[in-house]
């Protein structure tokens, strides 16, 4: 992590307060309302964008132990992420080679084989098939090519990766470059796991929007972000597709108490960062508790599915700590949802309903012009394009 970058954004986001201003694109853009509609588009974005670039599809912390293993639904797909006896995580599809049927129920577990519901075959956490049921009756079968179908993973920097194409070549370093640097400095691989809430709202894309600006602090969350965070002043920094957004705290001012050459080292302490994961993870790692907003599009293209994963740097220390933990999750879902979600329900209603043929974002919107330049990009398939540059 640079922290010397982390002290001039830091400046810059001081000096957008003290200026009452904030950052700023070229020029105010649009986009069609139907890139939020056109079922068409919807299925060359599941096409072109989330089944070719790497995912992020759990923390490492989700796994911390050998034999550990998660069992998720990504956009119909069935996935199961193990970690091997060595320490290695793998990501298969949750499939039978048998008849199709799935190894393991869906949640959290431990164990070093998995068992068909169906008929009892029984797989490793590494994806060799062990045993066949009354294989006298069934007859020979060579095992080894019967094994759990493996997706292209890499475990980096705390984080557990996969391309949802097999065969598929995956860079993870390639794709989100010094980015990563962020969560290795935060030793996010050593944070405690703490749990998860599912919720459920519009198109992705009308979800995503909400993760990449602060102009609607004031008026959608008066009493909770707008309490602690200045609302429509935000800064972006690009990383390949990737952003880090900053949002200056109402107590920046306190940065000018500490020595200039600190002021990297002090994220959470006068403002903060979003990390943004193209294409569809919001990463707040605050030291009391971290909120991971996976955005997973589907099963429709007016509908998305959002995990929120939450871990601490520290596991609970008692019950009463626990219960904490418990009330702070339910709250920071409850923000996330009955604020932007909700209203991101009646937004797709509103682009249904014809009234407008395009949104508009403003020049302090530059965050969302550049994802949405990325999505352009990648739907043109075509790697000598050039790229979108923020």
């Amino acid at each position: 992590m640079d922290y010397e970058t982390v002290g001039n954004v830091a400046q810059i986001m001081l000096d957008y307060v003290d200026q009452h201003s904030t950052f700023q694109g070229q020029r105010i853009t649009t986009v069609p309302s139907e890139h939020y509609l056109d079922p068409e588009r919807w299925a060359r974005e599941m096409e072109l964008i989330f089944k070719r670039v790497p995912l992020m599809l759990a923390l490492s912390a989700e796994l911390p132990a050998p034999g550990d293993y998660k069992a998720m639904d990504v956009m119909g797909r069935p996935i199961l992420i193990t970690r091997d006896k060595a320490g290695k995580a793998h990501v298969f599809f949750n499939v039978c080679a048998h008849r199709g049927a799935p190894v393991a129920a869906e949640g959290h577990g431990q164990c070093a084989r998995f068992t068909c519901m169906y008929h009892g075959w029984t797989y490793s956490n590494d994806g060799r098939l062990l045993a066949v049921t009354e294989k006298n009756t069934f007859g020979e079968l060579d095992k080894s090519g019967r094994g759990l179908a493996e997706l292209p993973s890499r475990e980096s920097a705390g984080m557990i990766f996969a391309v949802l194409t097999p065969g598929a070549e995956i860079d993870v370093e390639e794709f989100y470059g010094a980015l990563l640097e962020d969560f290795e400095a935060a030793n996010l691989a050593g944070w405690t796991f703490l749990g998860s809430r599912v919720i459920e709202g519009a198109n992705w894309k009308v979800a995503f929007d909400g993760y990449l600006e602060g102009y609607h602090f004031a008026t959608l969350h008066p009493k909770s972000i707008a309490a602690r965070t200045y609302s429509n002043i935000t800064h972006y920094e690009a990383f390949g597709p990737h952003l880090r957004i900053g949002f200056p705290q109402l107590s920046i001012d306190k940065l000018r108490a500490s020595p200039r050459e600190q002021w990297g080292h002090l994220e959470n302490t006068g403002f903060d960062f979003v990390r943004i994961l193209f294409p569809n993870v919001s990463a707040f790692l605050a030291p009391e508790i971290a909120q991971i907003a996976q955005l997973f599009p589907g099963p429709t293209p007016d509908k998305n599915r959002t995990v929120l994963l939450y871990a601490r740097k520290t596991p609970p220390k008692d019950a009463a700590d626990q219960a904490g933990i418990e009330q702070m999750i339910d709250f920071l879902r409850d923000v996330t949802y009955n604020d932007d979600y909700v209203l991101g329900m009646k937004i797709q209603k509103g682009l249904e309903s014809g009234a407008h043929d395009s949104i508009v974002f403003g020049k302090n919107e530059r965050g969302n012009q550049f994802f949405h330049e990325t999505v352009e990009w990648y739907l043109k398939n075509d790697p000598h394009a050039p790229k979108p540059v923020l």
